[in-house]
């Protein structure tokens, strides 16, 4: 399959959305450019929590990779997570209904400062891959059926397609796309790694605290290989603006003199200093595409509003852009109306997704009603079996986002 040079789609943004995006297209025999204003390795501030999508996602490109990643250092297996509800009761729900921990974990928790950089080793030994590190996107500019993409560096590149993988605040969404930070659907958030936390989850169970003051976010405690741990927090950013909260000092007062959590960190130390971030959150369907662009990842605000998940939609989001691309082959046009073709296919797989994490927020906004579910679920083995499912079943999750569930619930 030939492809002129100045027909190849040009991505931008070497991280998981965009190494996806890459990779995917090399698999089907499409050769891309990847721009990325860093150089690796580089660190990301993130929960670092790799969900049993990015499993899928590594098996759909390579089956290899998921065993290749599992003898990584690194990255701790992880098989559930443990929801703390604002009265402080705790309810340890696996990813899995029958699970033998000797086996394969069905998630993992990875520093991204690692985990970017051995996906973009894969991106360094791709023959079909120019990957160009240390050159940013200073403007772009349509003329005609291509884009002119003027790099940092001073040269230009012209492409039919660019693929927005450089986060909400990257110069495609902005530039292209003509996106604004909306708070309401938008979270702060602080990452902080540490070492010597107590009571660390055996089975390698992520903790989601679900704190008053942080609501409807919550604080992570994310287990790390070595004793180290993960711990942060993110709250949306129209509370945070609201409260006037400064979330470096509220971090530290939760840690040093939260009930449950004071204990545990008594005797641990901090390896950094809080590092901020910012969560554009799928609350609210953006158009992912437009005149020759699309957007995957953090781009078009993919991130779960609930769990905060990103990594497994921008790697999911980035393995959609390159079916779509591959399958208009060389000499494509990718203007707008043919490009809605991905829309409709991120938010068919990821909509009902989406749409469970909007509901579970506005649940979490309501502590008593959040403190009934974690309730009755203590209770009831059928309704903990039904939030492992949604886990893993589409259709189930569809049925999580519907309100009457929670009526059933409160009535059951």
């Amino acid at each position: 399959m030939a492809h002129d040079a100045a027909r190849r789609p040009i991505v931008v943004g070497a991280g998981p959305g965009g190494a996806a995006t890459a990779l995917f297209l090399a698999k089907a025999g499409v050769p891309s450019v990847v721009l990325e204003k860093a150089r690796f390795p580089r660190d990301k501030v993130c929960g670092d929590a790799l969900s049993g999508k990015v499993v899928e996602v590594l098996n759909a490109l390579d089956p290899q990779l998921t065993g290749s990643l599992r003898t990584q250092s690194y990255a701790l297996g992880a098989w559930g997570i443990r929801f703390v509800a604002p009265n402080g009761r705790g309810l340890r729900v696996p990813f899995k209904l029958s699970y033998d921990t000797q086996a394969e974990a069905p998630g993992f928790v990875a520093p991204r400062l690692a985990f970017d950089g051995w996906v973009v080793e894969r991106l360094r030994h791709e023959p079909l891959v120019e990957l160009r590190e240390g050159v940013g996107v200073a403007t772009l500019e349509r003329q005609g059926a291509s884009v002119r993409v003027g790099l940092t560096d001073g040269t230009t590149l012209d492409t039919p397609l660019v693929v927005g993988a450089d986060g909400a605040q990257g110069v495609v969404a902005k530039q292209l796309a003509g996106y604004r930070l909306a708070p309401r659907h938008h979270s702060a958030g602080l990452r902080q790694y540490w070492e010597g936390v107590a009571g660390l989850d055996a089975e390698g169970f992520i903790e989601l605290h679900f704190l008053s003051p942080l609501l409807p976010g919550y604080l992570w405690v994310f287990p790390l290989p070595g004793g180290r741990a993960n711990v942060g927090l993110g709250i949306r950013s129209d509370v945070v603006a609201r409260k006037r909260l400064n979330l470096k000092t509220l971090l530290a007062d939760l840690l040093a003199n939260h009930a449950e959590l004071g204990p545990r960190f008594a005797q641990a130390r901090a390896l950094e200093a809080p590092q901020g971030f910012g969560l554009p959150l799928g609350s609210r369907q953006v158009p992912l595409s437009g005149e020759g662009y699309l957007l995957v990842g953090d781009a078009g605000s993919l991130i779960d509003p609930f769990s905060g998940e990103g990594i497994g939609n921008a790697l999911k989001s980035g393995q959609l852009a390159a079916a779509h691309i591959a399958q208009r082959g060389p000499g494509a046009a990718f203007d707008a109306a043919t490009n809605r073709a991905y829309d409709r296919a991120v938010y068919q797989r990821l909509g009902s997704e989406l749409r469970l994490g909007s509901a579970m927020q506005r649940l979490v906004e309501r502590p008593w009603l959040f403190n009934l579910v974690v309730a009755k679920a203590q209770r009831s083995q059928e309704l903990r079996d039904t939030i492992t499912c949604m886990f893993e079943d589409l259709d189930l999750r569809g049925r999580l986002s519907n309100p009457l569930f929670y009526l059933k619930v409160l009535f059951a």
